[in-house]
């Protein structure tokens, strides 16, 4: 099997280099010694292209989900979208307090408001920034922010900042904790009690690393139960759920028709959607405290013309109804993974043995629906090895390790891609359970060999000791 390119660059990147920099300026040593902590758990991020990007492999990583950026359909409406407006700026100017706001992309705001079926939009560079932005501006002096233990790092970023001094997670996706946590916070803070300061509730619609999905109902009438003076409100990001669920994309909320019920949502524009920024949605007081109190808004250039006509093609296509079959296909690949990977023959064994779990595939044919992300779990000293096993099979799939998930939470995170073929699932199924059957044979001592290393990591360490 050839290495790929991005074996070989990774490889590299994990060489210790703290110890050949004695004689270096200290600056730049205690740079590269704590870089050297990365290099020991193989966990060094180099700048190499994915396998998929240079032909080299099938995509199994990217954010590319509805295969609009892949297939060129978002660069011809994108382009038709600039010769409607042959006369446009490539600048913003400035922030949008400043020389930043123009009429364009006020427009497309409105657009994209009514789309959601909300009140007002305000588009920002990144979903990071809107996170950022939603957490430090938003909550006042006397509230309470409750969140779930697994919401993106950027929203930690922004509680960080807040004003909110109370800040109480509940354990993933349980509605018992929930409950717990929301009624640990009323009985503790009297002006939640009183009902005079608010409670923000903070979760995904589905959740990046885990692909499973928030029951956001469940917890509203908890909510309701719990806030008798109806000052609970929520903060629901639809970063994953963007293009991927709902009426034409709309997201869980629009899925549900809960619009109501939720006081800001967050949409990003890099995943599925093909483009960059995020726009956060809710009413138009919502609006005017983020113009006026989010740092992150009013000390940044405004997103410029191209940016936010690239979002709009993006939703010209939403609306006019030709990504469903996009949306249809990654249903249909998901649930063909689901079927194929569970029924091959050695599933329940390496399943029971624990070399093997895939937890969004319980009971999965009973829901109404199944998101893009399928993350595969082994033993964590093996994920290493099946990512090994996988890009040398010509497959482009990532580890997931900490500080994105927790300690001795590490998975292979799975994105399925409108633009993949049953042929190229099969293809991950199959090789998936071939590595799985490598590893038992191992653990049993049934392989013909005395090693304890699969045959795809020992090509590469020994390429990582050559190197």
């Amino acid at each position: 099997m050839a290495t790929p390119a991005f074996l070989a660059t990774w490889i590299k990147a994990q060489k210790l280099r703290g110890p050949r920099m004695k004689d270096a300026p200290t600056f730049y040593r205690n740079l590269e010694e704590a870089l050297d902590v990365r290099r020991t758990d193989h966990a060094m991020a180099t700048r190499t292209q994915s396998t998929w990007k240079t032909g080299e492999a099938v995509d199994f990583c990217s954010n590319d989900l509805l295969s609009l950026g892949s297939s060129g359909k978002l660069r011809a409406e994108f382009l038709e979208e600039l010769a409607r407006n042959p006369d446009f700026m490539l600048y913003a100017g400035g922030s949008r307090l400043m020389d930043g706001n123009y009429d364009y992309i006020e427009k497309v705001e409105q657009e994209i408001a009514d789309f959601h079926g909300a009140e007002a939009a305000l588009i920002v560079n990144s979903g990071c920034e809107a996170n950022g932005a939603i957490f430090a501006a938003i909550p006042r002096p006397g509230d309470a922010i409750v969140y779930d233990e697994l919401v993106h790092a950027s929203t930690h970023d922004g509680m960080s900042h807040s004003l909110a001094l109370c800040k109480m997670p509940f354990r993933h996706n349980d509605v018992d904790s929930f409950r717990d946590t929301l009624a640990s916070v009323v009985d503790s803070q009297p002006l939640i009690r009183d009902g005079s300061r608010s409670v923000l509730i903070s979760v995904e619609s589905v959740y990046s690393m885990d692909g499973d999905i928030c029951p956001i109902e469940e917890l509203i009438d908890i909510a309701k139960e719990v806030c008798t003076k109806g000052n609970a409100v929520f903060i629901v990001d639809e970063a994953h759920a963007t293009g991927i669920i709902g009426p034409n994309g709309a997201g869980l909320i629009c899925e549900l028709g809960i619009q109501n019920e939720i006081a800001i949502r967050l949409h990003t524009f890099g995943k599925a959607l093909a483009s960059s920024g995020a726009v956060i949605l809710g009413n138009q007081t919502v609006r005017l405290a983020l113009l006026n109190f989010a740092r992150s808004v009013i000390y940044t250039t405004a997103p410029s013309f191209p940016a936010v006509a690239a979002i709009r093609s993006a939703y010209n296509l939403l609306k006019a109804g030709a990504t469903k079959e996009s949306q249809e296909k990654i249903q249909h690949l998901v649930k063909h993974f689901l079927t194929t990977i569970t029924s091959h023959e050695i599933w329940d064994e390496a399943n029971d043995m624990g070399i093997l779990s895939i937890p969004v595939s319980d009971n999965w044919e009973l829901r109404d629906f199944v998101t893009h992300i399928v993350p595969v779990w082994t033993r964590q000293r093996y994920n290493f090895w099946l990512v090994f096993h996988l890009q040398l099979a010509k497959i482009s799939a990532f580890p997931i390790d900490y500080p994105v998930v927790p300690k001795g939470q590490s998975r292979i995170r799975i994105m399925f891609h409108a633009g993949n073929t049953e042929a190229e699932v099969e293809l991950l199924a199959n090789s998936i359970c071939e590595w799985a059957k490598e590893m038992m044979d191992i653990e049993k001592g049934g392989d013909g060999s005395k090693s304890k290393i699969p045959k795809a990591a020992q090509q590469i360490y020994a390429m990582m000791a050559d190197a």
